[in-house]
């Protein structure tokens, strides 16, 4: 299960706070999510402390998404290594 949680919103940022495991419907929950604030032209900042696990869609998602058009605050360790381009 995910829980999907505005952290903060400020007049250009919306902050999703992202608890529990990022996988299998739950990569659309997000998607969905991140493309609902980019449409009120906000920048997305997703909160992922609380992230348990992501499944390969949930990072591949994420891999398209980091740098571009949303930020990862609190990334752990784990995480990070999952969302490093294996092409580099």
């Amino acid at each position: 299960m995910l829980k999907i949680s505005i952290a903060d919103k400020t007049e250009k940022v919306t902050t999703l706070r992202l608890e529990g495991r990022v996988i299998g419907p739950w990569v659309t929950e997000l998607r969905t999510a991140c493309e609902e604030a980019f449409s009120q032209g906000q920048i997305v900042s997703l909160d992922v402390a609380e992230v348990t696990f992501m499944d390969r869609e949930a990072v591949a998602l994420l891999r398209k998404m980091n740098g571009h058009v949303i930020t990862l605050v609190n990334c752990p360790p784990l995480l990070t290594e999952q969302l490093k381009d294996d092409r580099t």
